[in-house]
């Protein structure tokens, strides 16, 4: 495998991943369950302190197994029955019993959680006391990635932030281009992506557990149960917004099966996932084609998404459904060309799309951008193009760099405007 095709692979390994719950509260779920580990037994009482980002991605979205909601209960419940070992996957085997040990915690006052100024996007410290010793743990750059843990004022470990668990940064000093990307997921031995399957099983069971019961907003129920009644068809994009929608409808409702995220998001995992794989069903794909398209669409998704901050006030979902129209191109016999169409289509249609927390309505955000993703893909295998309109340039690698720009550059003010608001 050529070595820009490796540095490719170890990109979609280091940032692809399953996870359980929104990625924000559990990364202080996985902090807590690092500092119970560490003092080996129960806390008495846990405080956290979060990055404001971390923290509006946490007020409003349900910790998986527990049916509540926020960062403290994640804590608690992390530092009561999380796995340290099972990263993403902290809270998978919590027990009823455990739950209302935590919020019997919360309840006598012992689990504090609070913003703190800090520079990194993904940030969380939390310090646990049992009896006279205290442990902390600092977590920064990544939703798992420990760079500090200290014991009663010593540190027993430290890494550099830089370290492989950053998403920040994944795609620097790598040769890649959504051209190098089509080439990586058309001409690479199958064998060597055939991982990126488990990305399609993973989220096709979290929309059928989102359609066979009542999460949140219920979405993409709402979208089943109007194509019973006749109100809408059941065509090519209601069942592909249906899916996903449905998807991020059981995700952001607390369901206890996890997703492939993308990232850090198992909300944007989703919307590379599950339109690619219903459209894969739709043309009556192989394993094969699909897994080169899952690859394209998550490859692409990370490759644009490194050009902005991990968290910012900009959907993410956006530049996501925009790689998975790349791939639904691909699917459907399309040219590289016609590829890039669609990434300029969805990006000229809904980069307005704001960030304001992790909570039921990303499944709607879900829902939009994938509505998206499959307009810009019917326009785009027609060879009709968005170009050089607003921030939409002439070309797609342009385009990306702008939408990087608007991010990083245009919506630092629109963030601390957004969490001002949710937490007045």
């Amino acid at each position: 495998m050529k070595h820009q095709w490796q540095q490719y692979r170890a990109i979609l390994n280091a940032v692809v991943k399953p996870a359980l719950g929104c990625t924000e509260p559990i990364c202080a779920a996985y902090a807590s369950a690092v500092a119970a580990a560490t003092l080996k037994e129960q806390p008495e009482s846990i405080s956290v302190h979060v990055s404001d980002n971390l923290y509006k991605n946490s007020m409003g979205v349900f910790v998986p197994g527990t049916g509540k909601i926020g960062l403290a209960i994640a804590a608690a419940v992390g530092a009561v029955g999380g796995d340290a070992d099972a990263g993403l996957e902290v809270l998978a085997a919590i027990t009823a019993d455990q739950v209302d040990t935590a919020q019997s915690m919360i309840d006598a006052g012992n689990v504090t959680v609070s913003r703190t100024a800090t520079d990194e996007f993904i940030y969380c410290f939390v310090e646990a006391k049992s009896g006279d010793n205290i442990v902390t743990v600092e977590i920064s750059g990544g939703h798992t990635q420990v760079i500090e843990k200290t014991l009663n004022g010593e540190i027993i470990f430290s890494q550099a932030v830089a370290a492989s668990g950053a998403t920040a940064g994944i795609c620097d000093g790598v040769d890649i281009s959504i051209k190098g990307i089509y080439d990586y997921a058309t001409q690479v031995d199958f064998d060597d992506i055939r991982f990126i399957l488990a990305s399609s099983d993973l989220n096709s069971k979290l929309a059928l557990e989102g359609l066979e019961k009542e999460y949140g907003l219920q979405v993409g129920r709402s979208i089943e149960k109007s194509i019973q009644s006749g109100f809408m068809s059941a065509d090519f994009a209601n069942k592909i917004i249906m899916h996903t929608a449905a998807a991020s409808d059981a995700r952001m409702g607390g369901a206890s099966l996890p997703a492939m995220s993308n990232y850090g998001s198992g909300n944007q995992g989703i919307a590379a996932t599950l339109p690619v794989v219903i459209a894969a069903k739709h043309f009556s794909s192989c394993d094969e084609q699909l897994a080169r398209a899952l690859i394209m669409s998550h490859l692409g998704a990370i490759y644009i998404k490194s050009y902005y901050p991990p968290l910012s006030a900009f959907c993410g979902n956006t530049v996501t459904s925009a790689a998975a129209a790349m791939a639904m191109v691909y699917l459907a016999g399309g040219t590289y060309e016609q590829s890039c169409f669609s990434i300029q289509n969805v990006l000229s249609d809904c980069s307005g799309m704001v960030c304001d927390g992790a909570k039921s309505t990303c499944a709607m955000k879900v829902k939009t951008s994938t509505s998206s993703a499959v307009n810009a893909f019917i326009l785009a295998i027609q060879s009709s193009a968005a170009k050089e309109q607003g921030i939409v340039a002439e070309n797609v690698e342009r385009t990306i760099r702008n939408i990087g720009k608007l991010v990083t550059h245009g919506m630092g003010t629109t963030d601390t405007t957004i969490i001002d608001i949710m937490s007045a």
